[in-house]
Order: C-alpha cells, then structure tokens, then sequence
C-alpha cells in the first residue's frame, strides 16, 4: 500500500483544498444531528425517574467533556507530531484545536454547575472530576496564551505542542477521577464497555448528540486550520492563487 496520499495531505495546499470541501459536510451533518438531538432529548425523552427534567442539561453536558478530552488528546498528538517531524500543519492543527477545545471545556464546566445545583445543592464543590476538568481548561487557555506570546509562529507552535505533551497526563485523570477516588460526580452513562446505563429512548438523542458535536467541533477546526494556513502561507504562490481566484470580478 502506498503511502504517498499520507505525506500529500501534509501538503498545506493539499489539506486546505481537502478541509474546503469536507468542511460544509461536517457543518450541514452536525447541525443536523444536534437540532434532531436536542428535540429528541429536550421533548421527546421521558422524564428520569429521581432527577426528573434536570436530568435533561445531560444533551448538552456530556458531549461537551467527552469533546474536551477528545480535543485535547488531538492537540497532543499535533503536538508530538509538530516536534519530531517540524511538521508545519501540525503546528497549524494544534493552535487551531486550543480555542475549539477551550470552548467546549468552558461549556462542559458551566453545564456541569447548573447540573450540580440541583442533584448536590451546589453550584460548585472542589471535586476530583470538576477540579480536573477545571485544570483542562487552564491548559487550553495556556496554550492560545503562548501562541499569542511569540512573535515567531514557529516558535509559538512549538512551546505550545511542549504544554500540550506535558498537559496530556490530565486526560486520564479527568476521564478516570471518578473511579479513583470517592467522587459527587456520577460515573460513565454511556462511555464505557458494557451495556449503558441508560434507556434507548433517552440514549439515542445523546449518541446523535455526541456525534453532532464532534462534526460540529471538525468544522471548526478545518476552518481555523485553514485561516492559520492562509496567514502563514500568505506570501506563497498559492495562497496569492486563492486570493485572484476570490476577489469581486474574477
């Protein structure tokens, strides 16, 4: 098998052209799944036996941590791949990932807090999960802050894939905190091995929700990536290409 189409997609020219064409896919896809998702989790789904309707923030909340820990595990291997390879989009996907991954953490935290009123009386308790998770969006604003910190991308890039690498021991620790230690926090509803622990009709609109924010979340960082890509490629012959291509009267 070869692997010619692999080292072409790391072409920026390539990717660009690739992410302007799978880009509306993703976005048409995942507002789809996420409008079919709320309705079917915010009116169809019956009510949860103990939380009654409170139950329902769960079709916002989990796809937003199970993002923020998918996110950030890209960001790390954009990461490993940016210093052993000085790969260039890597360095664009990483610091496209950071504000993305920022969003949906700073989501997942909020969500979590109204969730928290209700089931624990209050908003916020320094729990091992949402301590964690509190960390994980510390990392991601810490990596657009250095990006933002150096003039040189380059430079920027790489001090921002080391944090990434470094960061990376706290996935584990947000995804596992509520099994190593005595946590509020419930434990997996539907990530993890195993029958879930959760009816059909309440669990489709959380799958199709789950699988709409990671297109959603795709979107976005193909378009971020693309605009990292056009701004440090501005100079080259086909970013100039594209500029002709899309002016008025062209």
């Amino acid at each position: 098998m070869s692997w010619t189409w692999f080292h072409r997609l790391a072409s920026p020219p390539t990717f660009f052209g690739l992410a302007q064409r799978l880009a509306p896919w993703c976005a048409g896809f995942g507002g789809a799944l996420l409008l079919l998702a709320w309705f079917g989790g915010l009116v169809l789904a019956p009510a949860d036996y103990q939380q009654k309707d409170a139950f329902r923030i769960i079709y916002v909340h989990v796809p937003a941590a199970a993002l923020s820990l998918s996110l950030y595990m890209a960001m790390a291997v954009c990461g490993v791949v940016a210093l052993i390879w000085r790969m260039k989009l890597a360095e664009c996907v990483l610091v496209a990932i950071a504000p993305v991954g920022a969003s949906f953490t700073a989501l997942a935290l909020v969500t979590g807090m109204l969730w928290g009123k209700p089931m624990w009386g209050a908003y916020w308790v320094w729990d091992a999960r949402l301590t964690s998770e509190l960390v994980l969006l510390f990392l991601y604003l810490g990596v657009i802050g250095l990006n933002s910190a150096f003039e040189d991308p380059r430079t920027a890039a790489r001090a921002c894939a080391l944090l990434a690498i470094v960061g990376f021991v706290n996935v584990p620790i947000v995804h596992y905190s509520v099994v190593w230690w005595n946590s509020l926090h419930q434990g997996s509803t539907i990530l993890k091995l195993g029958k879930p622990n959760i009816s059909a009709d309440m669990a489709w609109p959380l799958y199709a929700g789950l699988l709409g924010s990671y297109l959603w979340s795709a979107h976005a960082v193909l378009r971020r990536t693309q605009n990292e890509l056009l701004l440090r490629e501005r100079n080259t012959r086909w970013v100039r290409e594209i500029a002709a291509a899309t002016e008025p009267g062209a």
